[in-house]
């Protein structure tokens, strides 16, 4: 068969691929199973009392718009890690976005140790976070996989790991709706700890998954 010919046969018979989605518009279909879901876990286990005054109070704020940050920015370097045409750079956004809530806590923890001359720095077991963390990430985390087997395979690793951050960090934002700790130390370790706990575990989770679900 002549060139020319099988290039005309593959022409005629080759299905159209349809266009992949942009990481924008995977972001927002991932915010809106994401957003419910937190909303149902915050009113299953019950929202702290005088929930909105404590949304008023900024250093309770600024921690729930940092982690809300960290969310939706880890989501789209995710969905960006999939296509070879963006930019390495966006990868690295998730770690900005982290540490700078990372240290915004650790700014509040030190403000409140000098206030309450150390008090803020008790660390006690606190086992309801670590379960409570996982629960509210497991649909966000799924649908992050599910949503990647639809998006170009490129940067896999990448890809599980801001996804699996996102997944967290959704997860940590719905957490002191209901759940208070003691301390500031104890959100320091234990929840920030689990974010980033899950953070590993999940994204080993996901490659294995898109791996299987690949083969």
């Amino acid at each position: 068969m002549k060139t020319e010919d099988l290039i005309t046969q593959l022409a005629q018979n080759a299905k159209p691929v349809r266009r992949a989605l942009p990481p924008g518009a995977l972001t927002a279909r991932w915010l809106l199973v994401t957003l419910p879901v937190l909303a149902v876990m915050v009113l299953v286990m019950g929202p702290r009392p005088h929930l909105l005054a404590l949304l008023m109070q900024p250093r309770f704020a600024a921690a729930e718009i940092l982690a809300a940050a960290t969310t939706v920015i880890s989501a789209y370097a995710a969905f960006c890690a999939g296509r070879p045409d963006e930019p390495g750079w966006k990868l690295l956004m998730p770690v900005a976005a982290f540490l700078l809530w990372l240290a915004e806590l650790g700014r509040q923890c030190f403000v409140l140790a000098v206030q309450t001359h150390g008090a803020a720095l008790e660390l006690h077991a606190d086992w309801l976070c670590v379960p409570a963390i996982a629960i509210t990430a497991l649909v966000p985390a799924v649908a992050m996989v599910w949503l990647l087997r639809r998006s170009a395979k490129f940067r896999t690793t990448h890809a599980c790991l801001c996804g699996a951050m996102a997944a967290a960090a959704a997860a940590e934002l719905a957490l002191p709706l209901f759940h208070a700790a003691d301390t500031m130390m104890m959100v320091l370790v234990w929840q920030m700890g689990s974010v980033a706990l899950f953070t590993m575990l999940g994204a080993l989770a996901a490659r294995l998954g898109l791996t299987a679900l690949h083969a």
